[in-house]
Order: C-alpha cells, then structure tokens, then sequence
C-alpha cells in the first residue's frame, strides 16, 4: 500500500473513518506515516492530533475505540478509508458519529449487531445479552448448541411458526457469540465470499 505523505507539507493525509457493518461513515482524522503504522500493527485506529500535536489513539481515555476491519487507499493516494467495529459512540459528545447519526444502516442484522455490541460493552443488570457476556464464553458457546438442538427438533416437525421461532433464537445467540470471539457476521460473510469465488 503506498501513500503519498508528501503532498501535504505537514505530511498528514485525512483518515475516513466508516462502519464496517452500517457503511456509516463515523468521524474524519488525519494520519501521518507514524500513526497509520501504529493503526496496522495494533488494529485501533490512531491518528496524528492537530491539537495535542502527537499520535492519539481513538478511544485511549474513553475505552471507545475502532477496531480496524479493513483499510483502503483513494486512488490519488492521497486519503484512507478504514472500516472500523467501534466500541461504543464515536464522538467525543457521546453521539454515534461526528455528525450527531445514528449509527444504523438499513439491515436489521446490522442494528441487531450495534444493539449486542451496546449490551456488551454498556453491560445493566436488565439486560439477557449482558448477562451472558458476563457469564463468558463458555455459557455463551453452551447456549448456541442448545439453540442449535432445538432448531433440529423442530425442524422435524410440521410447525413452521416454532421452528422459526427457534431459529430467531439461534441467530441471536450466534451473533453473540461472534461478538464474544471479537468478529461480526461480516467476518463471516467474507469467508463465504473468498469461497465463492
């Protein structure tokens, strides 16, 4: 991957930051060469502040961070995109993104997603999801079999309302459990495409 540092005489390049799930973008930032490196090696993304004037991790005080997914190069190369997996809201004013969106796309699983990872890292004693990150990997793995189980029984009978039901079940839990190993569907989805191919 080559960038153009140069053109710049600062030698910052701005940084687009998008969801890798909801193809919002987030937030803009600039990186020098310093600070994309740190980005590619640690897999959060860090920028060169303008204001502190040094490298600044996204979320190093907050504990919000984006979790690098994929980086691409403009074709003047000249400007990145990352997609990114953020860690709770992206703004310094608690706002999903910089421009005060909510983070949502159009697929339902992508809201369902942004809901789980809220759950994951905002934990309430109210919430199902939260109790099962908090019970670990175990019980949450242990749960996806059962969902699993139940789909297979009730696919050998004639009640479609039951079977899908069971099947809304099981997605939720695997989702989960996704989140639980650090991935998203899209992880998933992009193992299936390299396969296709």
């Amino acid at each position: 991957m080559q960038i153009d540092f140069q053109k710049s005489p600062d030698g910052l390049v701005p940084a687009v930051i998008q969801d890798s799930v909801t193809n919002k973008v987030l937030m803009l930032g600039y990186m020098n060469r310093e600070s994309l490196e740190k980005t590619m090696l640690e897999g959060k993304v860090t920028f060169f502040s303008r204001s502190k004037n040094r490298l600044w991790t996204k979320g190093e005080e907050s504990g919000n961070f984006l979790l690098v997914k994929d980086l691409m190069v403009d074709c003047d190369q000249d400007t990145i995109l990352i997609k990114a997996s953020p860690v709770g809201p992206v703004c310094h004013t608690g706002a999903d993104t910089c421009w005060d969106e909510k983070n949502v796309g159009n697929d339902f699983l992508a809201s369902l997603e942004n809901i789980i990872t809220d759950r994951k890292n905002n934990p309430s004693d109210k919430s199902y999801t939260a109790s099962l990150f908090a019970k670990g990997i175990n019980k949450i793995a242990q749960k996806v079999g059962e969902e699993a189980v139940e789909v297979v029984i009730e696919a050998k009978d004639n009640n479609d309302e039951l079977f899908l039901n069971e099947s809304a079940d099981l997605l939720f839990h695997y989702l989960i459990l996704l989140q639980a190993k650090g991935f998203q569907l899209s992880d998933v989805i992009s193992v299936l495409k390299q396969r296709h191919k």
